[in-house]
């Protein structure tokens, strides 16, 4: 692709890691109080993690992200939820996103 979203309405904050929660690039839901944790298949998430370190995530809850994906996904509005295996993936309960670019693996996603 010849152009470039990253950087796009940007938005990070930082919650308690839940144990569950070990890699980054993953879609997270709230699990307690200023925590957060792994979504398990068919949950919609509120961010995806873009960083743990010593206990805490930094989540992305809006803007520009690419996250992996269960399969390609059609661009434009479409609801998705978290899939397994730290995917993403569209599903009718799921949260209405706007995919920007998509192949079998990968979907670009504005939060």
């Amino acid at each position: 692709m010849n152009v470039n979203f990253n950087g796009y309405g940007e938005n990070v904050l930082t919650f308690i890691a839940d144990s569950s929660l070990t890699e980054t690039g993953v879609p997270v839901k709230i699990s307690d109080d200023g925590t957060v944790a792994n979504c398990g298949a068919n949950e919609n998430f509120c961010g995806i993690c873009v960083g743990l370190r010593n206990g805490y995530a930094a989540v992305q809850l809006a803007g520009y992200v690419r996250v992996s994906a269960a399969a390609k996904i059609d661009a434009g509005y479409r609801k998705l939820a978290a899939s397994s295996n730290g995917r993403v993936a569209v599903n009718s309960s799921g949260r209405e996103l706007l995919v920007v670019d998509s192949t079998a693996t990968e979907a670009g996603i504005i939060l």
